[in-house]
């Protein structure tokens, strides 16, 4: 795989040079020459009317597709208790797997999980891959992609679908490039090409302006990870049986370069933003760091989660564990409230997906609005006591404070 000059058919035109984005081909006694650093881009080539560069790349070796099986789903639990994501992908993960004719698997890792393994079966897995480990009480990249790999590499699965949430989105890079093999982040729509088994995966693309259907038809497992509240899960059903089947760890090596020395929760009204029915974000227009009491206030009448703008967290007012963004998490609640937040491309592609989104911003021309269900144009700081307390007066809330 490379790229040369085929000096029998250069003649030091200099029609190359100005056509390398890299600046790196000069012409040396009237020939050209490619210095290091060349992407292969292929500028260069199509410039050249002698055909005197030639790129030369490495053959795809077809994969034998009748090899791989399954539809898996990493079933991501903390503390014991399954993620709401995780129900969700196996009821996406069924339909998948009923058009393919293939098994639906759940892999779940942690320390003393096994009871939930019924549960994933209820909510429609046919396997359980349990590996129960203290290796695997915390999650950590390195020894939950370890066994991941190992799985993959003896079962073969044809699909793997993980949550597009904090643990997800570290995960599943580290998964896929172990494996070779191509990941498609956040996706909203699965389907699937039944012939050649190939997972058709749809994401919002430049900003949420369009969207992109994205295929991996060279290489196995197929891999996506699936924002939160995209899918429905299926009706619980206690009465389904499946199979548990133990991952022996006995004699695995862990290769873990991290250690948790103390997990620190933290303090205050917290609610997982990408699991929330209800978000309300607060952005620069309000002013002060004190005034993201009025968000919270809001958030508990209406029991919902705490969000915010990359502007409020990099200016030091709330942690970067509530930004929503394409730098922050990704979200879709049923309602989406933008306090004071003017709508940067960055922000909307967090939370365009949001079924309900509410805007309160005093610029009439903010592009938040292009998005909105409502709007409210005004000070911020005067809108947002006046819904909480119509809010509170709607739901039979004590006008007092909500602790």
């Amino acid at each position: 795989m490379g790229i040369r000059v085929i000096t029998d058919k250069c003649y030091g035109c200099k029609v190359c040079v100005p056509s390398c984005p890299f600046g790196i081909i000069e012409i040396i006694d009237k020939k050209a020459v490619i210095k290091d650093g060349c992407n292969l881009c292929g500028a260069c080539v199509t410039a050249c009317k002698f055909k005197a560069i030639e790129i030369t790349r490495e053959t795809e070796t077809k994969i034998d597709k009748s090899l791989y099986s399954g539809v898996w789903v990493f079933a991501e639990q903390r503390e014991g208790k399954l993620a709401n994501v995780t129900k969700e992908l196996l009821g996406e993960g069924r339909k998948l797997a009923d058009e393919l004719k293939e098994p639906l698997a759940a892999v779940l890792l942690g320390k003393g999980i096994g009871e939930l393994a019924q549960g994933l079966i209820a909510h429609g897995a046919d396997k359980v891959y349990l590996a129960d480990a203290p290796e695997l009480e915390y999650f950590l990249e390195d020894s939950y992609t370890q066994v991941i790999v190992d799985l993959v590499k003896k079962e073969r699965p044809n699909i793997i679908l993980l949550g597009a949430t904090a643990i997800g989105r570290s995960l599943a890079p580290k998964v896929a490039a172990r494996l070779e093999t191509g990941l498609t982040a956040d996706c909203t729509g699965l389907e699937v090409d039944v012939a050649e088994k190939n997972l058709l995966q749809t994401r919002p693309a430049f900003g949420g302006n369009l969207m992109a259907t994205i295929l991996c038809p060279n290489h196995r497992p197929q891999m996506a990870t699936v924002r939160p509240k995209v899918f429905k899960p299926l009706a619980e059903d206690p009465s389904r049986t499946g199979e548990v089947i133990t991952v022996d760890l006995a004699k695995t090596k862990w290769d873990i370069r991290a250690q948790v020395l103390e997990v620190v929760k933290e303090t205050g009204y917290v609610v997982n933003l990408e699991e929330a029915n209800i978000i309300v974000s607060g952005g620069r227009g309000l002013c002060d760091p004190k005034n993201f009491a009025m968000v919270e206030e809001l958030a508990r009448v209406l029991g919902g989660a705490v969000g915010a703008s990359r502007a409020a967290v990099d200016a030091g007012w709330i942690p970067y564990a509530h930004q929503v963004g394409q730098t922050g998490k990704t979200v879709g609640p049923k309602i989406y409230f933008a306090c004071g937040i003017h709508g940067a491309i960055q922000h909307l592609a967090g939370m365009s997906s949001s079924d309900i989104i509410i805007a309160i911003n005093k610029n009439p021309d903010a592009p938040i609005f292009k998005i909105a269900t409502y709007g409210i144009v005004g000070d911020v700081r005067e809108v947002l006591p006046l819904l909480t307390k119509e809010f509170k007066k709607a739901l039979g809330v004590s006008q007092e404070a909500v602790v």
